[in-house]
């Protein structure tokens, strides 16, 4: 196991299978009402929202050492990214009206509201962001003594045919084809933000609610997994944790 330098002591860098994905999530989102956890074994992402987790299972995963808490990317910081994107466009009107829609209250919601008629700046602006955050999302993990692994692949089961001698002789029976990786949740994601994009800001608003009580009820009953798992097996090493400054002021 390699060490990490953190302040005058070396500690030892524990393996975490990290879903980037679900990691990127939880650094771009800084509402106040929404703390994201990083659960160290799994490399789930939990996410709890005040007002709909119970506050009992909120304080027990925050004061439990396999659970790190995630500081997200402040919202200085996320319109910086926007004020330096714009700056990389072509001067013209989409330049002008970027320009235009981040000044004041709102800024983010006004900047993705013009971006929406212009897919191939709204696909950079998508890769620009995401590398902006799995930058920091590497420093983080680095600051907390994380190294992210390969998280393991699930594979679909294929069905066993019925084996046949072969003949003396005869060429041996073709293998059976490669197990493929089923990819279903990246095909629900991708057409939940089409569907999404159709939708106006009211009915968004109704259906990132209903998410966030599916993602809380989903917390509560794997930290309840998590906490008989724990009374089986005895108590769990202590993780050393390192906060940082959280500032969550942005809107998005």
């Amino acid at each position: 196991m390699t060490m990490s330098e953190k302040g005058n002591a070396a500690i030892p860098v524990r393996e975490v299978p990290v879903d980037w994905e679900a990691l990127e999530d939880a650094f771009e989102n800084n509402a106040p009402e929404v703390h994201s956890y990083l659960q160290l074994g799994t490399g789930e992402v939990l996410r709890v929202v005040d007002g709909i987790a119970d506050p009992e299972m909120h304080a027990r995963i925050a004061a439990d050492s396999n659970y790190m808490r995630i500081d997200p990317v402040s919202s200085r910081e996320q319109y910086r990214w926007m004020e330096r994107f714009i700056q990389m466009l072509d001067e013209g009107e989409l330049r002008d009206r970027l320009s235009a829609a981040i000044d004041g209250k709102g800024a983010f919601r006004r900047f993705k509201d013009v971006l929406m008629a212009h897919a191939p700046e709204r696909e950079r602006w998508f890769a620009f962001r995401s590398e902006r955050l799995r930058v920091f999302m590497e420093a983080w993990l680095s600051a907390h003594a994380l190294a992210a692994i390969a998280r393991p692949v699930w594979i679909a089961p294929q069905p066993s045919a019925p084996s046949t001698p072969s003949a003396p002789g005869s060429p041996s029976a073709t293998p059976p084809p490669e197990p493929r990786r089923v990819r279903t949740s990246e095909l629900l994601r991708r057409k939940l933000r089409e569907v999404a994009e159709g939708l106006g800001s009211r009915d968004l608003e109704k259906v990132v609610a209903f998410a966030e009580f599916v993602k809380a009820r989903r917390a509560a009953r794997t930290f309840a997994r998590h906490e008989h798992a724990e009374a089986e097996e005895g108590p769990a090493s202590e993780v050393p944790e390192n906060d940082l400054d959280h500032d969550s002021d942005g809107e998005h």
